[in-house]
């Protein structure tokens, strides 16, 4: 799951972006509204958390701003404002949830796991192909002969493709999503991470199959 994150205070972002990533979400941080506000209309993102007092564009303004979009993207907002009218009028701009600084990590992705729970299906805990499972909670990957525990880009790639079966997916497509649009990473990493996780289904004697179509990208296939 991709997230942008809108925080002006660097240190903190930096911290939050952390804690995201060991969380198996990708993330891409910005420190201003407006800088945010290009990011949100040059790519798709599953969630915003959005600091209201930022330069440039505060957070309720850039808020109103995509709503008025028609962007329905879950978002929660961060502020060190607790009044009440604060709350009000964050959730009054269209936001998801709103959470007072200072705050715990485990309550801050408990709010993100909440709020996103529509796009995730969070009811549904493991998605199935084959002989293969991979469980959302604990990032396992697992058939009757064994298990792994994926790595977080070894997870959101293998989840890409488990809940597109079939479906070719683009190596710019897997760095856009995974990496960000403006990472700076060779696209060659996405076949490194492809090995990675041929091995693993190779260990489990996996009837699933990771294959490559020439020069368009990757997909999953079950073995007859």
């Amino acid at each position: 799951m991709r997230l942008l994150l809108a925080e002006d205070e660097k240190d903190l972002a930096r911290a939050l972006t952390t804690i995201l990533e060991r969380s198996n979400y990708s993330v891409d941080a910005v420190y201003d509204g407006e800088e945010a506000l290009a990011y949100l209309n040059s790519n798709n993102y599953d969630g915003l958390i959005l600091d209201i007092m930022m330069p440039k564009m505060d957070g309720l303004t850039l808020l109103k701003t995509i709503r008025s979009q028609g962007n329905p993207i879950p978002t929660l907002l961060l502020t060190a404002k607790s009044e009440v009218d604060d709350k009000v009028n964050g959730l009054d701009a269209g936001a998801n949830d709103y959470l007072t600084k200072p705050f715990a990590a485990k309550e801050l992705l408990a709010r993100i796991r909440a709020m996103t729970r529509e796009l995730t299906h969070a009811v549904t805990t493991a998605l199935h192909m084959g002989n293969l499972t991979l469980d959302l909670t604990t990032y396992t990957l697992s058939s009757p002969k064994g298990s792994f525990r994926l790595t977080n880009k070894e997870f959101q790639m293998f989840q890409l493709l488990i809940a597109n079966p079939g479906q070719i997916i683009s190596s710019e497509r897997f760095l856009e999503r995974i990496w960000g649009y403006d990472s700076d990473t060779e696209i060659n990493v996405v076949w490194v991470y492809i090995s990675y996780l041929r091995k693993k289904l190779a260990a489990l004697q996996a009837d699933v199959q990771i294959k490559a179509s020439r020069n368009v990208g990757y997909y999953l296939e079950e073995l007859s």
